[in-house]
């Protein structure tokens, strides 16, 4: 763990990119200096592309400035709304608005969560511990699940940011994120956030990259 007491921001900034905080201990920034000769102390980040079109994933290269990304929010938030689906051992709650289409549910449990078929998730179709664990593997925070009538949503993980293969930022450990709303139901411990710059749900991931084919060669 870190000795820094403070965990990790991501601020969006306005029609630019996400800038990642990362040593909030101010630090004198070399080849800086005031008008009367003094160093000049920053605490510490870097920019990060969310635009799509950066030269140098994962990193900004103000590529945003020139290709027109606006950080406007599409949807109309409709979508937002949890449904539960409840079975005779546990509930599985799930908000299909923020689903960052990793597949490690349908992939991981086609018995439970079918895809193509309504209603979708089938509670009873596994086992209790094997559905846990895909609940668990969830990136986007779409997916959680109640026993008892206790919601299990979170984990107790390390800070720490992923640039995933041709998909989304996805943020752990409860990461901090400087945005005022969240999806209904949605954690804080984890979440997914678009870098592919067509999310309609910006900052979060929508599954959008998956649609346009974005594609990061370097990661």
């Amino acid at each position: 763990m870190s000795s820094n007491p403070q965990k990790p921001q991501i601020v969006p900034l306005p029609n630019g990119p996400y800038y990642l905080l990362t040593d909030f201990i101010p630090k004198p920034v070399q080849h800086l200096q005031s008008s009367t000769g003094e160093p000049r102390s920053s605490i510490r980040g870097v920019a990060l592309c969310r635009c799509g079109g950066s030269s140098n994933k994962p990193f900004c290269d103000g590529t945003h400035g020139t290709n027109g990304f606006s950080d406007k929010r599409l949807n109309d938030g409709r979508a937002d709304k949890r449904d539960n689906y409840a079975g005779a051992r546990l509930t599985i709650h799930d908000n299909r608005s923020i689903c960052a289409h990793a597949g490690l549910c349908t992939d991981g449990l086609p018995a439970v969560f079918k895809q193509g078929t309504e209603p979708w998730i089938d509670p009873d179709g596994a086992k209790v511990e094997a559905i846990i664990d895909t609940v668990k593997k969830c990136p986007s925070g779409a997916l959680s699940y109640s026993i008892d009538g206790v919601e299990h949503r979170d984990q107790d993980r390390d800070p720490m940011v992923t640039v995933t293969k041709d998909g989304p930022f996805a943020l752990t450990g409860g990461v901090d994120v400087a945005v005022a709303d969240r999806a209904e139901g949605a954690s804080t411990e984890h979440c997914t956030m678009c870098r592919c710059g067509a999310s309609k749900n910006k900052p979060f991931c929508d599954g959008t990259h998956w649609h346009i084919g974005f594609q990061d060669e370097k990661n």
